[in-house]
């Protein structure tokens, strides 16, 4: 509660500004604005360079290859592909 009050007071102005100078800017805020604009600028057309240099599409121009990679294939299937090696086969269960 204290450190409000403290903070409150603090922002306050002593006095009420008047005179000639009241309301002016100075030349140091000119500047500032006229460089963010200045960047702003470059930014916006440096990415529309980069913007330039991308493809009208993503699409390959020709899919054969991956089309006969994904032929009989179920992305969805829950167990997948089973894993290669000498323990592939499921047991049959039986002692022999």
């Amino acid at each position: 509660m204290i450190l409000a009050s403290t903070a409150g007071w603090l922002a306050q102005t002593p006095s009420n500004p008047v005179g000639p100078e009241f309301g002016k800017a100075s030349p140091i805020g000119f500047v500032i604005i006229v460089a963010l604009l200045v960047g702003t600028v470059l930014l916006v057309r440096s990415m529309n360079k980069q913007l330039r240099k991308l493809p009208d599409t993503f699409e390959p121009e020709h899919p054969e290859p991956d089309q006969a990679a994904d032929e009989g294939t179920d992305r969805g299937a829950a167990g997948g592909l089973p894993p290669k090696g000498k323990n592939s086969e499921p047991p049959t269960g039986g002692t022999g």
